[in-house]
């Protein structure tokens, strides 16, 4: 066991490595992505409520992989893209094109959450806001972020435990990831119970640290929910 660990360790944890930093990178696309959505879904304009509409009916209709495979090989069939700056070091990378299909599934899921939650703050506080002459934009978000963002924490938690196992495939457009790697591995040995068996481990671990942290933030929201 422990010169298995020796010879395929280091691989196994350059795959983690690489998990990390995609699911970060898309947990941020898909944050950045989410409150968007969930702000332009209730918004004044009919053409943003009715496009964020239609892209979380899109994300969330159609499967995470198909729409990876869009993106990364779909593009690449758009000759005229292939000059361009979004084209080279990002729509031709797996890594950059994994991030790209990652944040904007998320950013789907977390659009519709937020925009559930931004629903259940009270009128009435809105109302009181408005009364004092509150700007707009203040009042969104000392008003409406402030209560809306600890209700959506939990949901936040989930979809990031999701964007760690959605991360896996990743691997069918050739990134070295943790599930990756490991296929590389098993295709190399032939022995795929003690890999996968490890990966799932690996896979366990990093779960489990986002969901003691998200526990954490609850308890401490909970605790001091307007520090």
């Amino acid at each position: 066991m422990l010169e298995w660990g020796a010879r395929y360790g280091g691989m196994l944890l350059t795959g983690v490595s690489l998990t990390v930093q995609l699911v970060f990178l898309a947990a941020v696309l898909g944050s950045v992505i989410g409150l968007g959505v969930g702000t332009f879904r209730g918004g004044r304009s009919m053409f943003l409520q009715r496009f964020t509409a239609g892209y979380i009916f899109f994300f969330r209709g159609t499967p995470l992989l198909v729409q990876l495979f869009l993106i990364y090989y779909g593009l690449a069939q758009w000759q005229w893209l292939h000059g361009t700056m979004a084209w080279r070091g990002f729509l031709d990378s797996p890594f950059w094109c994994a991030v790209l299909a990652l944040g904007l599934n998320a950013g789907a899921y977390l659009g519709a959450a937020l925009r559930g939650v931004i629903n259940q703050v009270p009128q009435g506080d809105i109302e009181a806001a408005k009364s004092l002459g509150m700007a707009r934009a203040v009042r969104f978000r000392r008003i409406v972020l402030a209560q809306a963002l600890p209700r959506l924490l939990p949901q936040l938690g989930n979809e990031m435990i999701i964007l760690v196992k959605a991360s896996a495939l990743a691997s069918t457009v050739t990134l070295m990831e943790l599930t990756g790697v490991t296929r590389t591995l098993v295709a190399k040995t032939y022995q795929p119970l003690p890999f996968y068996l490890a990966a799932a481990v690996l896979y366990l671990f990093l779960c489990g640290l986002l969901s003691a942290a998200f526990r954490t933030a609850e308890r401490r929201i909970q605790v001091y929910p307007y520090a």
